[in-house]
């Protein structure tokens, strides 16, 4: 079976470049469709408690066959649980609902910059990971000034920073940053959302699914990958499971690469700004 390739973290350890988001799926529904991810060859899932389906993610993967270390699994802490105490007894609950004594990755899910709490919560990540209640910790949607803030306050630097990225809001500054601090970039909403940007419908990105005898949504996970990002598709009809996970076959050209680079501007941002968010 075809496998992800691995990225090297700052902490030492290793995460599957392709992945498989749940986000807006149902709990019941996220057992059914977890599963069919790892029978398609998925090792990586990302949930959240927002979510509301960290439980059936945690039966799916329960019930797969798989052993515990070989599946990568992620969940998030929530806005309203920041704070240093707060996000330890959140994480204890996510636990509790994965059915599981660790995750591999514990993130904080937004900045949420104007609550002043992101320090506090990160301090709570650092002494989770010292505890083996995470592998590895990282952020979700931080400005640049908070993500260097608690680098400063703490010493301790994330592992990756997952942040809305695809071909029309490629975020290269945010990607430098990265790059300058050893953060991996991880990408939700890697497919711009589907039909909500037009993404798959580009041109551009046709005419390259077309040459490779892909989709567009191959070609563009494809894109991700040769830019070492982790991406993390999320979809709940079997086949386009099944075809995402795929575009591992899919090697872009270095031309390719610059075309769908070109499509991306400072405009091209779908979901909410993580310097302003309020909720």
């Amino acid at each position: 079976m075809t496998s992800a390739p691995r990225l090297s973290f700052n902490d030492g350890k290793t995460i599957p470049q392709l992945g498989y988001g749940v986000w807006q799926v149902e709990n019941d529904v996220a057992e059914k469709v977890v599963g069919l991810a790892l029978e398609a060859g998925y090792r990586h899932i990302d949930t959240a408690k927002i979510y509301g389906n960290e439980e059936g993610t945690g039966k799916a993967i329960a019930a797969s066959g798989l052993a515990r270390e070989e599946v990568f699994v992620t969940t998030k802490v929530w806005n309203d649980e920041q704070g240093y105490e707060q996000a330890m007894t959140a994480v204890e609950a996510s636990l509790k609902r994965l059915g599981t004594d660790y995750v591999d990755l514990l993130l904080i899910h937004w900045a949420k910059p104007s609550q002043g709490l992101y320090v506090e919560t990160w301090k709570a990540l650092i002494e989770l990971q010292k505890q083996g209640r995470a592998k590895s910790i990282g952020v979700s949607n931080f400005p640049e000034e908070q993500l260097r803030e608690i680098i400063a306050e703490t010493g301790v630097t994330p592992a990756i920073h997952q942040i809305e990225l695809h071909p029309y809001f490629a975020q290269e500054r945010l990607r430098q940053v990265h790059a300058e601090l050893g953060i991996i970039t991880q990408a939700w909403s890697p497919l711009g959302m589907g039909n909500r940007s037009g993404l798959l419908e580009n041109p551009v990105i046709g005419q390259i699914a077309q040459a490779h005898g892909a989709t567009p949504a191959q070609v563009i996970l494809a894109w991700h990958r040769a830019h070492g990002i982790v991406a993390i598709p999320k979809s709940v009809t079997p086949e386009r499971i099944v075809s995402n996970f795929e575009s591992l076959k899919v090697t872009l050209t270095d031309d390719d690469i610059t075309a769908i680079d070109a499509l991306s501007s400072a405009e091209g941002r779908i979901g909410p700004d993580p310097a302003t968010i309020d909720f």
